[in-house]
């Protein structure tokens, strides 16, 4: 395993304050931005592979506070890629048709098909994170017997860490590859980049007013990351904490886990040709030839 992989892994014991959220004195801002062109052209043609074999899909989830990158992370990690083979799911308030399912429906109907790549921008977490910190938000999904915030039961919050640990290893005893990156931002450089979205003209698209309200619950939020990262960081479905305060760094970093990890699966190879074909491979292209 990568030295990085193996640092940023986390475990049942995760803490936000074991992990730093700028590693930037140790990986070169500029070495990293270099090396990203390098290890993407690497991961393309893993993927062309991927595409032909037919048997693996990855699913890649992308967790993180506000700012913290993700949409600029998909833009440029995956800018070799061939746009048939990934897709790039955003999940935002449910709609009311997905309010009429289980929560993990809208999830289960966009995942990956074999030979593709899938991106969650926010994922299933969602369902332990945003409605964890705010409660009344599950009474959207018609619960049977939550009527109102205080009839949520103790248990509940354990009881979907172990669904959402069900549904990935559903998927990965399917042989889905599943890669969670949780990015590490510090409150200090989530200032900073809101500054920047207001300051900045051609970022004030970005800036909503509800970014400030969720500012407030920060602590909160950390709270519950911690324990959904505790609960749900498997040897199948592991999560990685990403340090984001440089964006150039966490694109590396994130770049680098998924390379190292797609190339321990040797047996992606492109499909050959049936026996029939291939001994026929010269008369046809002598055909060709011929026309």
């Amino acid at each position: 395993m990568n030295k990085y992989a193996k640092k940023l892994r986390a475990s049942k014991e995760f803490k936000h304050k074991d992990f730093a959220t700028d590693i930037s004195a140790e990986i070169d801002p500029e070495f990293a931005a270099s090396e990203l062109k390098v290890i993407r052209k690497k991961l393309a043609k893993i993927q062309d592979k991927m595409y032909a074999h037919n048997r693996y899909n990855v699913l890649i989830c992308l967790q993180g506070m506000d700012t913290a990158g993700k949409d600029s992370l998909i833009r440029e990690l995956f800018k070799d890629f061939n746009a048939r083979g990934v897709e790039v799911k955003s999940f935002k308030t449910p709609t009311s048709l997905e309010l009429q399912h289980d929560y993990l429906w809208r999830h289960a109907v966009n995942l990956p098909a074999k030979g593709k790549f899938g991106v969650f921008n926010r994922t299933h977490y969602e369902n332990v994170l945003v409605t964890r910190v705010h409660p009344a938000y599950l009474l959207n999904e018609h619960i049977p017997g939550i009527e109102d915030v205080e009839s949520i039961p103790k248990s509940f919050w354990k009881d979907r860490y172990q669904q959402i640990n069900a549904f990935e290893k559903l998927q990965t005893d399917n042989k889905m590859i599943i890669l969670k990156f949780y990015l590490h931002l510090s409150k200090d450089e989530q200032k900073r980049r809101l500054l920047r979205r207001i300051e900045k003209g051609e970022h004030n698209w970005k800036f909503s007013p509800a970014d400030l309200s969720e500012r407030k619950l920060w602590d909160k939020y950390m709270e519950c990351y911690e324990d959904t990262i505790q609960h749900t960081s498997k040897r199948n479905a592991p999560w990685y904490i990403i340090p984001a305060d440089d964006k150039a760094v966490a694109r590396y970093l994130v770049a680098k886990i998924l390379l190292e990890t797609l190339t321990t699966y040797t047996d992606i190879s492109y499909p050959q040709l049936n026996d029939e074909v291939q001994e026929q491979l010269n008369h046809y292209k002598q055909e060709l030839e011929n026309e």
